[in-house]
């Protein structure tokens, strides 16, 4: 902590994020909670990677902060199936609800035929994130931000072979080429 001046802040919010993923039924959270989520237990880990990166700017801020949600976005969209077998739904209430589901049991939502339009609305805001994380990465000093510029293309392939695959075969695994 004292070598990358790692604030304590950051590792509690991890804990508070597991804790929330452990004590919470999460099952269509609002958006409003499932961002407090996401800045728990990815924006707090991505603060602390790009200090540790050496790039402790407000480009490099800025980096965790979109670099944080956008691949947790992502996660949300690749793991419905196993998720919902745990039965939870990170799906957002809201969007949930402006596509006409208005249930939270996840193999139901999972059921509905309006589930690719909700999982595109995620979506959407993935890449929204993704592109503000790249537009980030660009005013930071390229050596010291690679790892995140590497985990942005992962993500974002990941991302794009969803969509192409307009959430049919939950459970099958993503791949994307080497």
């Amino acid at each position: 902590m004292r070598l990358y001046g790692l604030p304590c802040c950051d590792f509690l919010a991890v804990i508070d994020g597991m804790e929330m993923d452990a004590r919470t039924d999460i099952r269509a959270p609002m958006m409003m909670d499932l961002d407090l989520y996401c800045e728990r237990v990815a924006v707090a880990v991505g603060r602390l990677s790009v200090r540790i990166f050496g790039e402790d700017t407000p480009a490099g801020e800025r980096v965790a902060a979109e670099l944080g949600r956008a691949p947790q976005l992502t996660n949300i969209l690749r793991d419905l199936a196993e998720d919902a077998r745990r039965n939870r739904l990170y799906l957002p209430r809201e969007i949930l609800q402006a596509h006409g589901i208005f249930a939270t049991t996840p193999s139901w939502v999972l059921a509905q035929p309006a589930l690719p339009r909700v999982c595109r609305e995620m979506a959407e805001l993935a890449e929204g994130h993704f592109a503000a994380a790249a537009e980030a990465i660009a005013a930071c000093r390229r050596h010291r931000i690679r790892p995140a510029a590497v985990i942005l293309g992962i993500y974002r392939a990941v991302l794009h072979e969803l969509i192409a695959r307009d959430w049919r075969n939950l459970g099958e695994p993503v791949r994307i080429p080497a």
